[in-house]
């Protein structure tokens, strides 16, 4: 959106720079005729013209009056173009700075994003964390209880499987008797 905004931007700028040239230059054009009018009037103030060439003057007079009025209208409708572009060009530089400070907020908050999510992710993973601590403790614990009660049990199954059975002497004369010697 800035993109188009800105060759829009800079070709109003172009337009009203050309125009204030333009109405530079009529001004001084004006500026100049009444000089030259000022000049002709009062310094021959004294001086009448023969009838012909006042005739002649007076129609110069009223052509330099009426092309007078004609760069007055234009004057003044480049005056109201020229006052309607800055108001544009106020808007548009006005826009221009929220947007700019509506992209520099956002900016901001991107930046920050990752810091948010890690904090956020921090405090949702601590009571994970905290069960998952108890478990593991808890998980030792009975371990440990589990290999006691092995151990117990293996103790009193080593003692139940020793059963007291009697002890034969043998016999110290002579071999033992085979059911072949019978």
């Amino acid at each position: 959106m800035i993109q188009t905004e800105t060759p829009n931007l800079h070709s109003v700028q172009t337009e009203v720079s050309r125009l204030r040239e333009e109405l530079q230059l009529r001004d001084q054009l004006v500026q100049q005729l009444s000089q030259e009018l000022f000049r002709l009037v009062k310094g021959n103030a004294n001086f009448l013209p023969p009838p012909e060439v006042s005739e002649r003057h007076q129609a110069q007079m009223r052509l330099l009056q009426e092309q007078l009025q004609d760069v007055e209208h234009q004057v003044k409708f480049y005056q109201e173009e020229i006052s309607g572009r800055d108001g544009e060009i106020y808007q548009l530089r006005q826009s221009v700075q929220e947007l700019t400070d509506r992209s520099r907020m956002l900016e901001q908050v991107v930046q920050e994003l990752p810091q948010i999510y890690r904090q956020k992710f921090a405090q949702r993973m601590a009571p994970v964390r905290e069960k998952v601590a108890m478990l593991q403790r808890e998980n030792r614990q009975l371990h440990s209880e589990l290999q006691s009660v092995s151990y117990r049990l293996a103790v009193k199954n080593r003692n139940i499987s020793r059963i007291d059975l009697p002890n034969f002497c043998r016999p110290r004369v002579g071999p033992i008797p085979t059911f072949g010697n019978i």
